[in-house]
């Protein structure tokens, strides 16, 4: 029976569910604050709504519950409304402190129905055995000489006086003449500072306020320190001259003047641990304030211990240790610096501590809402930070005092800590986070005006020159303070900054790379003088104009672009081997602001191999080529003769197919490299991000390749990266250099060598000119006569050839050498020239048949005559130009020029090197290269992004290929008479 009905009411309760459910139901209500709760209604928090208070009640002072009004006292409180309040009788029109009985008040009540007493008296509403009195008594505490008692804050108990009280007035009261504050008392005798200011500057902002916190304090704790030695009150003075930044004048009273005031009359006590700069029983602010103290304690004295990037030794952390103090002055503990006790930032433990893992550079960036700092750091906590070693000799563990610059420090009003004159800086002790206390005005417990942060945090390590074993000049905390006008905190953000640099003195680097420069450079002069000479020879002009020294220029151009590629390569290869291999520090990386002088290497060094690579292919696109056509009609055929009515005996034509193939050839070869361009940029990429490469880039000591995800990212190093990048490209470019010349070119293909074989089996040379009188000679012509023949004919040739049935395939008899170095000479030119102006008036015709007759005939005219005079001089015909056959001399060879000029007869020099390529990207590999690494480097600095520099390369590689083939095949088209229709 029970189970039935628990059923029923199951299912009961579903209908109404689904019933009420179904409803278009909103799920909102009314946001409601306890403030906003007004009068007699309070905050529920169960509701989150106002809830209404009972008669004779009222909001509590938390506004979450109700309390009775002042007459009533309680008889029940469940809480919230839970409360049953009583008014209590006329006889006893007051109520005890805790509110739970009615009492007889003889000297009145307050505003809050309590009992009161007057000034040096306690209220006693209870026996000893805690029996409620009939009436509350008002005792006045024994303030004679036999106990010097007085109310406490709370005013229900006699304590002693303050010890200033009886010690200078012999009572508790501070009696005229006799001076009180802070809840001190001072003689009018004594030597007490001067009225202290107790305003704070807000420089940043130009605001300038009266601080609750100064005025309650600042006169107090200089007076106590002063002539108390009070090591809490000059600890707290010296906390109020850190909030004011440390101002320093000659002429301010505010709270540094009077530190300084109380440090100048305090002499007698000594000093702490034999520092001059640290008084006894004040604090270490000031490291003095003669000029050029900061160079001294910063250049002059060695951390005593070392630091190593590798092994099990200690030391290759840095043990920063702070002693830290509230705002009066009390000690709070010792703390070490792990755990992001600087680090505004929030982060994981692994990342924070990674700051302090020598040789690691490390950057922390972020916004902070204002409102969380205002709950977070409600109490400024203030720090002298210290440096942990152990001693050799002892073993024990000692502290090295780390200074701190305040970018925000003035001196006579002046910024004097924002030059880089490390002269003109003061270097101070203390340092603190956030200050959200001076900012305060009337009230402590009004919220603050104004809040100071410090926005950015810089701890600086220095290499001392020329150590081996890692020793360091004491680290340099710089900081900046960031002031914030509090108007809306929930909406105000604030940028802070943490970070580590490491840095050494580079000047030495620098002067070893601007000789190396210099020197390099002057040998760039000499070497572009040489091939200006040689230029000079080539082109048949003695004489020095213009062009001669804008060509020097081009040439200049490309030599100092490879001098600022060996270093700059040699540079990242350096910084990359011996700071990421080095145990014991010898060297530590440039900083991001000393890399620019070697960012403007790099930049000047691909202007420069820009200027070479255009000239470069400006002068491949204005080669001089011609095809020497060797073939000879075999008979005559009849031909009907158009205009006539009959049938001419003609020689039969020679094809102009083979032609045709061989231009077809040059074209295709114009472009090949001798490395394949999409896998030298995709190798590289993979070896970077794949692999893993890049993580070598990384401004920290570690030299894995891989890093975990919940490690610190140390950030990049312009330097390393192209180190990193020079190293992979150059290696791979040199693997497939290697693989092409060893192995494909052997046993796959050998374009340029086999062009080489097709002009013979073609029987068509190529004269080519790169230079006005010179050039290069590839001899085709075939040693069988002729090579328009059927397949049976050809393979019947080839047999001979192979079985050396014939003769050699060289110029000179006997001799196999096909290509070679000409230079030609004058006469020969201006033949070439006048026949060339003839075929250049029709530079490759458009359309055959719609071509003119006569411009047609001439231009065809004009390339037999060419053929015919080109191959007569090969043969030897004309007297007047001919040529001789010779080899080069070594010391021509290594210059890359002819020490003979073609004065009456040209010069062919054998060339078994297949120089001609020069003319084609294949013999520009080198240029090519740099080119391509160089646009990659300058890509990646400008974005630091491998993948986009990856594919920007390759899609320039793309485009000047483009450009090459398609004016290649027109200047080609065009020299050669070659319709550029069939130059597929």
């Amino acid at each position: 029976m029970a189970t039935a009905r628990r059923l029923l009411g199951l299912v009961v309760l579903g209908v109404a569910f689904r019933a009420r459910f179904s409803d278009a139901q909103s799920f909102s209500l009314p946001f409601r604050e306890p403030p906003s709760c007004e009068g007699t209604q309070y905050f529920d928090s169960a509701s989150l709504a106002c809830g209404q208070c009972g008669p004779s009640q009222r909001k509590s002072a938390q506004g979450t519950s109700c309390s009775c009004l002042p007459g009533f006292k309680l008889v029940s409180d469940n809480g919230g409304t839970s409360i049953t309040c009583e008014k209590c009788p006329e006889n006893k029109s007051g109520v005890t402190q805790d509110g739970w009985n009615c009492i007889a008040c003889p000297k009145g009540v307050t505003a809050e129905g309590k009992c009161k007493c007057v000034a040096n008296e306690i209220l006693v509403e209870r026996a000893t055995n805690g029996a409620l009195l009939d009436a509350a008594s008002c005792v006045q505490c024994e303030g004679t000489e036999s106990s010097f008692a007085a109310p406490n804050v709370l005013g229900n108990m006699c304590i002693r006086c303050e010890p200033t009280f009886i010690s200078v007035s012999r009572s508790c009261h501070c009696s005229e003449p006799n001076i009180s504050t802070g809840g001190l008392c001072f003689s009018a005798t004594g030597n007490l500072p001067p009225k202290g200011i107790t305003t704070v500057r807000f420089g940043k902002l130009g605001i300038t306020l009266i601080s609750a916190w100064f005025l309650k304090n600042l006169q107090a704790s200089a007076a106590a320190c002063l002539l108390y030695s009070n090591i809490t009150s000059c600890q707290a003075l010296g906390n109020m001259c850190v909030m004011n930044m440390n101002y320093l004048s000659s002429a301010s009273s505010d709270a540094c003047g009077l530190f300084q005031y109380v440090f100048a009359n305090t002499a007698g006590l000594g000093t702490v641990h034999s520092i001059s700069f640290w008084r006894q029983n004040l604090p270490w602010l000031y490291y003095g304030d003669q000029p050029g103290l900061a160079s001294q304690v910063l250049d002059t004295a060695e951390f005593p211990s070392s630091f190593t990037f590798k092994g099990t030794k200690k030391n290759i952390k840095l043990k920063f240790v702070a002693a830290s103090y509230d705002a009066g002055g009390k000690f709070l503990k010792w703390q070490y610096l792990e755990g992001g006790i600087l680090q505004l930032c929030p982060d994981t433990l692994t990342k924070l501590n990674a700051a302090y893992i020598f040789g690691t550079t490390y950057q922390q960036k972020c916004t902070i809402s204002v409102s969380r700092i205002l709950k977070d750091y409600s109490d400024p906590v203030f720090y002298d930070v210290f440096l942990e070693y152990i001693d050799e000799e002892d073993g024990q563990p000692y502290l090295w005092a780390v200074p701190v610059l305040n970018l925000n420090l003035q001196y006579n009003e002046m910024f004097v800590n924002q030059g880089s004159n490390m002269n003109s800086w003061f270097l101070t002790r203390r340092m603190f986070l956030v200050d959200t206390l001076s900012g305060r005005e009337n009230d402590l417990g009004n919220q603050p005006k104004v809040i100071r942060i410090a926005s950015e945090i810089t701890i600086s390590i220095r290499l001392v020159p020329n150590t081996q074993r890692g020793a360091i000049y004491p680290p340099l905390i710089t900081v900046s303070y960031n002031d914030v006008l509090i108007q809306n905190p929930s909406i105000q953000n604030v940028v802070v900054s943490f970070s580590v640099n490491y840095e050494m003195n580079q000047s030495e680097a620098r002067t070893q790379t601007d000789i190396a420069l210099g020197v390099l450079g002057g040998l760039a002069v000499l070497w572009s003088l040489l091939k200006t000479a040689g230029w000079k020879r080539r082109i048949g002009s003695p004489m020095i104009d213009l062009q001669t020294v804008l060509k020097f220029l081009l040439f200049y151009a490309g030599d100092l672009a490879n001098v600022f590629f060996i270093i700059t390569v040699g540079t990242g290869i350096y910084w990359l081997i011996f700071f990421k291999a080095q145990q014991y520090i010898s060297v530590l990386l440039p900083l991001p602001t000393q890399e620019d002088y070697f960012v403007s290497y790099v930049g000047c060094g691909f202007a420069l191999k820009v200027v070479q690579f255009l000239h470069m292919l400006v002068t491949q696109l204005t080669v001089d080529i011609f095809f020497i056509d060797w073939e000879r009609p075999k008979g005559k055929v009849l031909k009907a003769v158009e205009g006539e009515n009959g049938i001419k005996s003609t020689t039969t034509p020679v094809s102009i197919w083979r032609t045709y193939f061989i231009a077809n050839e040059w074209n295709e070869i114009q472009t090949i490299r001798k490395i394949n361009p999409l896998f030298q940029v995709l190798a590289v990429l993979f070896f970077l991000e794949i692999v893993g490469f890049s993580n070598l880039a990384l401004m920290d000591s570690s030299s894995s390749l891989s890093r975990s995800p919940e490690s610190y990212i140390a950030p990049w190093s312009r330097i390393l990266r192209y180190g990193v990048t020079a190293v992979l490209w150059l290696v791979i470019a040199i693997i497939q250099m290697a693989y092409f010349s060893v192995f494909y070119e052997r046993f796959v293909e050998d374009k340029i060598r086999q062009f080489v074989d097709l002009c013979c089996m073609s029987n068509i040379s190529v004269f080519l000119l790169s230079n006005r009188c010179f050039g290069y000679y590839i001899h085709g012509r075939s040693v069988h006569g002729h090579a328009d023949t059927n397949m049976e004919e050809m393979n019947m040739n080839l047999k001979r050839e192979a079985e050396n049935l014939c003769s050699q395939r060289g110029l000179v008899p006997n001799t196999d050498g096909q290509t070679f170095q000409i230079s030609v000479s004058s006469k020969m030119r201006q033949q070439y020239d006048r026949i060339h102006e003839t075929l250049m008036r029709k530079h490759g015709p458009v359309r055959l048949l719609n071509s003119s007759t006569t411009t047609f005939e001439q231009s065809t005219k004009a390339y037999h005559t060419m053929n015919k005079f080109l191959g007569s001089f090969i043969d030897h015909v004309h007297k007047e130009m001919d040529y001789i056959v010779k080899d080069k001399l070594l010391l021509e060879r290594i210059l890359g020029m002819e020490f003979m000029e073609p004065m009456e007869k040209s010069i062919f020099y054998n060339d078994e090197g297949h120089s001609f390529s020069d003319t084609l990207y294949y013999g520009n590999e080198t240029t090519l290269l740099i080119f391509d690494m160089l646009f990659f480097a300058i890509v990646d600095m400008a974005t630091q992004s491998f993948v986009l520099a990856a594919v920007l390369t390759y899609l320039q590689q793309e485009i000047f290929r483009f450009i090459r083939n398609t004016v290649g095949q027109k200047n080609l088209a065009s020299k050669t008479l070659v319709d550029e229709r069939f130059l597929i």
